[in-house]
């Protein structure tokens, strides 16, 4: 009896896609709110790492924003030049070594992180509602593993140091 090569057979289900869908469909809430301040996903993903480290006096080391950010540094490169260009960043030589470069939110960007995570942060509530605490902590955990186990060598992305 012959087979047909033509269509493969998965034991589980496309993980990779479910992510992305699952992306999408939280984006579908934050998007406008980004698009209504002329914010792309990228340039949001930037100054929320910039805000969570806004109390470091030395500013964030580029590296460290495009790994938190999950940005190339390409990209990273070009969604700066943006940022800096419309008053949201600064960018500076790492006194510690000229090599590198240090980015910081100005008060005009972390005042646009302010506004904007209230809505995010509304719509989170209304995810943990509609999937209560406890499966929202679990589905929290469980990414956070799948992370952990994919990141190279096993070690956690928090672990990384600069």
């Amino acid at each position: 009896m012959a087979t047909d090569d033509s269509t493969l057979s998965f034991a589980h289900r496309n993980l990779p896609r479910l992510l992305l869908e699952a992306r999408e469909a939280v984006m579908q809430h934050t998007r406008p709110s980004l698009r209504e301040h002329g914010l792309s996903d990228q340039q949001w993903r930037v100054l929320r790492v910039l805000g969570e480290h806004a109390r470091d006096p030395a500013g964030v080391e580029t590296g460290r924003v495009a790994r938190e950010a999950l940005l190339l540094g390409p990209s990273l490169t070009g969604v700066l030049t943006r940022m800096e260009r419309d008053g949201l960043i600064t960018r500076n030589r790492c006194p510690q070594d000229a090599r590198r470069t240090v980015v910081r939110a100005t008060p005009a960007g972390l005042k646009l992180v302010r506004k904007l995570s209230l809505t995010i942060e509304s719509h989170y509530q209304w995810m943990e509602a509609q999937l209560g605490p406890q499966r929202l902590a679990q589905l929290y955990d469980l990414l956070d593993d799948v992370i952990a186990l994919e990141a190279p060598g096993g070690v956690e992305v928090d672990d990384i140091e600069e």
